[in-house]
Formats: structure tokens, C-alpha cells, sequence
């Protein structure tokens, strides 16, 4: 709050007679009225607000705070802490404060306090002449008015800044709480309220995108402003590195493709969209597809998770996976573990590129030659295996992921 110690000493040389502050005081309720049409005439933001019962009220605190004024120079005090400044500081820091409630900017609240400062020094100024004060008192008095009421706005402007910050802390909170409860799948009734009470659009779908926390400000600048965001400890990315959660609004369509864009480079996941209340089922995919250590795309796009469902699938039941490349896989366990490893690599590419010795071979970086040989010892340990289709199929399922993937936990 405001120094009020300047005021009130300088207020001390400054005496006036009671007759003239009595004078200056029954002229109150007019200039309290001409500085609220001033006011509401001038500033944008006040015009048809101030009127009724608020316009009483509006009156009635100037007339209060100018009055308070009067009151320091008619019976000056010599300790700060007793002073009528007191309780007008707390006024209008309470002002301030309703005025940031109210929707109203620090701007529009200052230009009302200028206005109201001429008008009111318009009026005192020809009260004073009026009751004969000498040129040098009547300049005395307009340098104190306008220093008090400069003490005023300041007040003002303190209650307003933290009312501000204040909101602005609870709607964070709001926020972070409907965060977690979209995430943890709250019931839409619980979603709808903690939405309202953040002030927070809902939208019709919601996408999760997980990226490093230290990736997040600039991808935050480039997105929708609802969207929202919470830190989780997922193995993302490199040890000991933060991971941001964020649920981006309507991203579907060519804006999916949009938002793929902005966070190309930032080694992010990205799940599939979902009405919104049931976006923790996006979250869960992005949490499955991490768990599975799934590679980030070498392009620096990010890893979508719609292009692994195949993963998906065959990692629900690690177990039975675990089971079924081990039947597969039994006709290898003679043989040394690096060359049975060469060979179910080769399985699964001759599988994968249905026989097309080039392809296999390019993705094996080995010579077509050395993958007929070694498809040629397939067929002598698997014989007609590889062509009846259920053992085909089997095949297929149990080497479709690679080894790092098949074998996790």
C-alpha cells in the first residue's frame, strides 16, 4: 500500500479554517456528482455501468475520500498510523480490487482517477478563490490534493494487480485440477463443473501429446489457447528428464496434420483424439506406446501412435506373446544363440516382404545370396511349415514385433 506519510506531514502545514473547510465539505455531493458524469462520459468502460443504485454508491465514495481530505487538513496528525489517510488507502485498495472482478482494466480505473482529479480540483479551485484564499495557499492546497489523490490511485492499482494474481492462481489451479481428472477419467458430470469453475471452453475432442518438458513453451505458443497441460514422470525421453502432458482441443483432420508440424522436432508422442471426456483413453495409448520403447520417427516427426496399433495389439498379452514366439521360435533352439538370432531376423523379414529376396535383403543390409542361404536353412529346419497358413499365421504374429519390443516385460 501507499507511503502515507508524505500526505499527511505536508498536510500539517496546511491548516485550513473550519469555516472554509466547512464551506469546501457542503460542496461535496455536487462535485462528487459532476467528477461521475465526467467519468462515465469520458471512459468507454464506465459509460451506462454507473448508474442507480452503483451511481449512489460511486457518489458517496468520492464524496467520502474528498472529505477524508479536507478532514487531513482541517485537523491535521502528526502519526501516521492514526490518520483518516488510513482507512481511504484501504477504500481504495478495495476499489481496485473490484474493478478487476468487475472485468475493467488498470487503464480505464487510471483514466478515472485523472478525471476525476480535474474535476475535482476544477471545482474546489473555484470554492477556495471564491472563500478568498490567498493565490499561494489555494496552490498549496492543489499541490496536497493532487498527491493524495495520486496515493489514492496507487492504492487502486495494488488492489487490482493482486486481485489479478490472485485469479489468475486460482484459475491455474482450477485447471490443473480438471487436468488430473480428465486424465485419471473422471465422470463427465464431475469433468462439466471443474470446467465451469475454470472458466475453460469445453471442446468436442481432446488428443494427448507428451513431449520433454523442456520442449513445451515454444509448442505452447504455437497451439489453441484452452489447451492444458500437467507434468508426469513417464520414461520419455532421456534420464532424469521432465515430461509434459498436453490435451490439445480438435485436433483432427488437417489440424492433426497442423499439430504433427508444431511439435516436429520436439521428440513428442501423439495419441489419438477422443471426445473430450474420455480423453484419458488417448493418454493411456501415449503411456502404452512409451512403455513399449518404441523408436522416435529419425525425421523428427512426432511418434504417432495411430501408425503402431499393430504394437498395440500384440503387446496385450505379453505373456502369450512371450508363449507363441517360443513355440514358433522351437526349431532354432539347437543352434547357436547367434545364428538362431540370424535366422528368426530373416524369418520375420521373409515374412514381412512376403519372399522378395531384394527387399529382405536391403532391409538385412546383407547380399540377396547370403539371404537365400539363409532361407534355404529355414526351409530344411521348418519344412512345410512355412506354406500351411495357421502355422503361417503364427509365424507372422509371433515375429511381427521386433526382439526389443516381444521380449519386454
Amino acid at each position: 500500500m501507499a507511503d502515507i506519510s508524505g500526505t499527511t506531514h505536508r498536510a500539517s502545514r496546511l491548516e485550513l479554517e473550519q469555516r472554509v473547510a466547512r464551506e469546501l465539505r457542503d460542496r461535496l455531493p455536487l462535485v462528487a456528482a459532476q467528477t461521475v458524469s465526467a467519468i462515465t462520459a469520458e471512459v468507454p468502460s464506465y459509460s451506462g455501468t454507473l448508474t442507480g443504485q452503483m451511481r449512489d454508491k460511486i457518489e458517496n465514495a468520492v464524496q467520502i475520500a474528498l472529505g477524508t481530505f479536507l478532514q487531513l487538513l482541517e485537523r491535521p496528525q502528526t502519526s501516521a498510523a492514526s490518520t483518516p489517510l488510513v482507512p481511504a488507502l484501504e477504500a481504495a485498495y478495495a476499489l481496485g480490487s473490484g474493478e478487476a472482478r468487475s472485468g475493467r482494466s488498470v487503464d480505464a480505473l487510471l483514466a478515472a482517477y485523472r478525471i476525476g482529479a480535474r474535476v475535482s480540483w476544477r471545482e474546489m479551485a473555484a470554492a477556495s478563490v471564491a472563500l478568498g484564499l490567498p493565490a499561494a495557499t489555494v496552490a498549496e492546497f492543489a499541490e496536497l490534493m493532487f498527491a493524495y489523490i495520486d496515493e489514492l490511485s496507487a492504492a487502486s492499482v495494488a488492489g487490482h494487480a493482486d486481485e489479478l494474481a490472485s485469479a489468475g492462481r486460482a484459475q491455474r489451479r482450477n485447471l490443473e485440477r480438471l487436468t488430473q481428472q480428465l486424465l485419471a477419467g473422471e465422470p463427465e458430470e464431475v469433468l462439466l463443473r471443474s470446467a465451469e469453475r475454470a472458466g475453460w471452453q469445453v471442446p468436442e475432442t481432446l488428443t494427448v501429446a507428451l513431449l520433454p518438458q523442456a520442449k513445451l513453451r515454444g509448442a505452447l505458443a504455437l497451439l489453441d489457447e484452452h489447451t492444458l497441460e500437467s507434468s508426469e514422470e513417464l520414461p520419455a525421453g532421456e534420464p532424469g528428464e521432465e515430461t509434459a502432458v498436453l490435451l490439445v482441443p480438435d485436433m483432427h483432420g488437417d489440424r492433426r496434420r497442423q499439430l504433427a508440424r508444431v511439435l516436429h522436432g520436439r521428440r513428442a508422442v501423439l495419441g489419438p483424439a477422443r471426445p473430450w471426456a474420455h480423453v484419458s483413453s488417448s493418454y493411456r495409448r501415449v503411456v502404452r506406446v512409451v512403455g513399449l520403447g518404441i523408436a522416435q520417427p529419425p525425421d523428427g516427426e512426432p511418434l504417432d501412435t495411430d501408425r503402431h496399433l499393430a504394437e498395440l495389439l500384440l503387446s496385450a498379452d505379453m505373456e502369450a506373446l512371450t508363449d507363441l514366439r517360443a513355440r514358433v521360435l522351437q526349431p532354432l533352439a539347437d543352434l547357436p544363440s547367434a545364428t538362431a538370432e540370424r535366422l528368426a531376423e530373416t524369418l520375420r523379414s521373409w515374412l514381412l516382404h512376403q519372399g522378395r529376396r531384394d527387399d529382405i535383403a536391403a532391409d538385412l543390409f546383407v547380399h540377396p545370396q547370403t539371404v537365400r542361404y539363409r532361407m534355404g536353412q529355414l526351409r530344411q529346419l521348418y519344412g512345410e511349415r512355412l506354406t500351411d497358413p495357421r502355422s503361417v499365421l503364427d509365424l507372422t504374429v509371433a515375429l511381427a514385433l521386433p526382439t526389443g519390443i516381444a521380449t519386454a516385460s
